[in-house]
């Protein structure tokens, strides 16, 4: 009895858990890469790495992309040379046994603000800046989570006190985040044009985190389709050959009879 006891309170204490720390998602955004046939938009990622660049690299890594994966984006061989030589590289040890600065290369990864995990919270008032590669996977609704999260940014209501040091995002589990708002209309003058609402941002922003967290994810979609197609033709040519075999026999019974 003690037993079964214990199991319901803890399915309702995480039940009740799950119902407190569900965030508030936008479900207003339709992602272009949802489903089974969804597609990364290159213009809408590459919109997102200017965002990334220009607004959250500043705190957050990206340490598990490379320069190079970044041909993903339609980016060519020189594009991306001349991008990853912006990045200065901590590399060595040398012949003297030192460390040494170096322009970045197609084959390293995004460099990190920091030097090391102590670094970034001295810099963030203790908060630690997640490292974004993996961030929509992490994150409770993924996508919707985090594009959710960039656009909840709002003044408190007057009978919510927001201490030093944290802010007020309508979306946000508790309401109170340690992350000042990053986004503000017209943070980046896009290249292309498109209007740099704050809307647009976090959608972009958004649609390349989707891709570092997954930039497989495409080609994976392509041979699973390839793959059911090929099995439901094998079906279908496995039961036409069954029932022209079985015919036969089954006109031979009748004529034994």
């Amino acid at each position: 009895m003690k037993k079964i006891i214990f199991i319901f309170t803890t399915i309702f204490f995480s039940l009740s858990v799950n119902a407190v720390e569900t965030p508030k998602l936008d479900s207003n955004h339709s992602w272009g890469f949802s489903g089974p046939f969804g597609t990364y938009n290159k213009s809408s990622l590459q919109r997102g790495l200017q965002v990334y660049r220009e607004v959250c690299s500043s705190c957050h890594s990206l340490k598990y992309i490379a320069f190079r994966n970044l041909t993903a984006l339609g980016y060519n061989e020189e594009e991306i040379k001349a991008f990853s030589s912006e990045y200065t590289v901590v590399d060595g040890p040398n012949d003297d046994g030192e460390m040494f600065d170096r322009a970045g290369r197609p084959s390293d990864y995004f460099v990190s603000p920091y030097l090391n995990d102590n670094e970034a919270r001295a810099a963030n008032g203790g908060a630690y800046p997640p490292d974004l590669s993996l961030i929509t996977k992490a994150r409770q609704g993924g996508a919707d989570y985090l594009y959710s999260l960039l656009k909840g940014y709002k003044e408190p209501p007057k009978d919510i006190k927001v201490n030093d040091g944290l802010y007020y995002n309508k979306n946000y589990y508790g309401n109170l985040i340690a992350m000042p708002q990053p986004l503000y209309e017209d943070s980046v003058t896009y290249e292309d044009g498109t209007e740099a609402s704050i809307e647009n941002m976090a959608a972009d922003v958004t649609e390349f985190l989707a891709w570092a967290a997954e930039p497989e994810m495409e080609v994976r979609k392509r041979t699973g389709i390839a793959t059911v197609s090929f099995l439901l033709i094998m079906v279908i040519l496995s039961y036409l050959a069954k029932q022209q075999i079985w015919s036969g026999i089954k006109k031979d019974k009748k004529s034994s009879v």
